[in-house]
């Protein structure tokens, strides 16, 4: 590829969350309400799109173990079928509940449904007491004041590549906090300008949102960008991108380090219109010119 800047995710792409963000996505909905998804039921949600926030996802899911007690037979399959189907995200997923539930059970889920208990379980187990006290300035719950997540979350990025990607100019978009990005880009050893990095405290839409793509890229001067993730919603972004600015040659790369894996996970790339796939972030740098 023939490229003049490289944007990254971080999720999946610079470090390995398997064990941090997913993990808390799992036990955050089981610390607060005993019940929970299996944990590669969360690429099911992914690939519905619309889930660029972890937290969001959290919530959905939720919304999905509490519907189950009013409706067992609901598969999370037909959910997330139900959840893309009406263009992703947290909004299709309360559609999908209100189509599938009758009104007394649906009220019944809402009225169990606590997000911000959610979000704040999600906190304490990813952050760790003393990360979530100085961040979230408050007490974790007793039993959850431990070592957070967070601090299990494997390097990718190689010094080699870490050299190599150096010699383009560098964005970041992802769906983090702004201060949890920092912990990940000074574990991954990148120094990237804020004004280059987009998260979920400066980009309210997100992906597959194409608008912080399009203006890192003119933030970059770049007219032929890459853009490397983890997951279909990358993807489509760079699909969306070239719709909207037609002027620049967007390209898209999707790593197998992230939830998608494997033969199936190249396959579902191919689908959602990857230019390139790569078994990790360590290949992209002999693809560049």
């Amino acid at each position: 590829m023939n490229v003049d800047a490289v944007i990254l995710d971080i999720d999946g792409v610079l470090v390995d969350v398997a064990d941090s963000y997913r993990r808390a996505i799992v036990e955050s909905i089981e610390y607060v309400y005993g019940d929970t998804i299996e944990y590669d039921d969360i690429q099911l949600f992914k690939d519905a799109g619309g889930f660029n926030n972890d937290w969001e996802l959290t919530y959905a899911a939720a919304l999905y173990v509490l519907a189950c007690r009013e409706k067992p037979g609901l598969s999370i399959e037909t959910y997330t079928g139900l959840i893309a189907a009406s263009g992703g995200g947290p909004t299709a997923a309360e559609t999908a509940i209100a189509d599938e539930l009758a009104p007394a059970s649906r009220e019944q889920v809402l009225d169990e449904w606590d997000r911000d208990r959610l979000r704040d379980v999600f906190q304490q187990l990813y952050l760790g007491g003393d990360l979530y006290r100085r961040l979230e300035g408050g007490d974790p719950d007793p039993d959850l004041d431990r070592e957070g997540f967070i601090n299990d979350e494997p390097v990718l990025l190689t010094p080699d590549t870490r050299e190599r990607l150096g010699t383009w100019p560098l964005g970041i978009i992802t769906g983090r906090p702004a201060v949890e990005a920092e912990i990940a880009l000074g574990r991954v050893g990148l120094d990237v300008p804020d004004e280059h990095c987009f998260t979920m405290d400066n980009w309210e839409e997100g992906k597959p949102n194409p608008n912080a793509l399009i203006t890192l890229s003119e933030r970059l001067d770049a007219v032929r960008p890459v853009f490397v993730g983890d997951t279909l919603d990358d993807i489509r972004t760079v699909t969306n991108a070239v719709e909207e600015d037609p002027g620049r040659t967007f390209h898209s790369v999707g790593v197998l380090t992230g939830g998608l894996s494997g033969e199936e996970g190249r396959r579902k790339y191919r689908s959602a219109g990857a230019d390139v796939i790569v078994e990790s972030i360590n290949d992209l740098p002999d693809l560049l010119s």
